[in-house]
């Protein structure tokens, strides 16, 4: 019995996708491994089969499909026996919240490069003393005119050393509510004040490259905060 009722459409979709991780995966999980990190070539070749972010919207570059291309996604790569690919979190969990949130703007401008695999994504959540406490996070966002000034540090951060782009969870230190005072941004690779730091060794997921990122006077356009002011805890439950 079929417990989800996928198309034709996805069992095409799922035949190209197999071939393509056949191709492009199985052979190299062991030398990833090794290296403890995906080569960025691979993300840029998934894109150019349209197997990344195939929800978002076709004006932004995307597909525009139902969900369900994702579960077949995410179905034929547990097939790989490989768990470095973090395609899943860079399509279904970083990239929705530009979606879903972010300005005209800044959706025209990075939708079409995370369709492409040009830019990966990460979301920076958890810190040093804060993991599943959101509101306990201590990375602090001040506004200085347009500007936003970041302080701060993340860990265990995935695709931490491959991204090109970060949602980046901060909180305003003049607003006394938690739940009240914190913003997501997105802060481009390459940002002064915004550093990469050491790959963690973990007991598994080797070639998931799992990162710290630090922030000092990380300074970036008030316009890359995600929805409105305050909104971040509720956007990230």
């Amino acid at each position: 019995m079929e417990i989800i009722k996928y198309t034709e459409e996805h069992r095409i979709f799922r035949e190209a996708v197999r071939r393509f991780f056949e191709k492009e995966v199985i052979p190299y999980v062991d030398e990833w491994e090794e290296a403890g990190i995906v080569p960025k070539s691979v993300w840029r070749k998934m894109g150019e089969q349209g197997f990344l972010c195939m929800q978002v919207p076709e004006e932004y570059g995307g597909a525009g499909a139902d969900f369900l291309y994702s579960v077949v996604l995410a179905e034929e790569l547990v097939r790989t026996n490989h768990t470095g690919l973090a395609a899943p979190l860079h399509s279904d969990v970083v990239v929705p919240y530009i979606t879903s949130f972010a300005s005209e703007e800044l959706k025209k401008k990075y939708l079409p490069k995370c369709v492409s695999g040009e830019i990966i994504t990460a979301i920076a959540m958890t810190e040093p003393n804060t993991g599943s406490d959101l509101a306990a996070i201590r990375t602090t966002a001040v506004e200085e005119g347009d500007w936003v000034v970041i302080n701060g540090q993340k860990t265990f951060i995935s695709n931490g050393l491959n991204c090109d782009l970060v949602v980046l969870a901060a909180r305003d230190p003049n607003v006394e509510n938690p739940y009240e005072a914190i913003d997501l941004y997105l802060v481009e690779a390459g940002t002064p004040g915004f550093e990469k730091g050491k790959k963690i060794k973990k007991v598994g997921w080797h070639s998931q490259d799992t990162a710290e990122l630090f922030f000092e006077d990380c300074r970036i356009p008030k316009r890359n905060r995600l929805g409105q002011k305050g909104g971040g805890f509720m956007m990230m439950m």
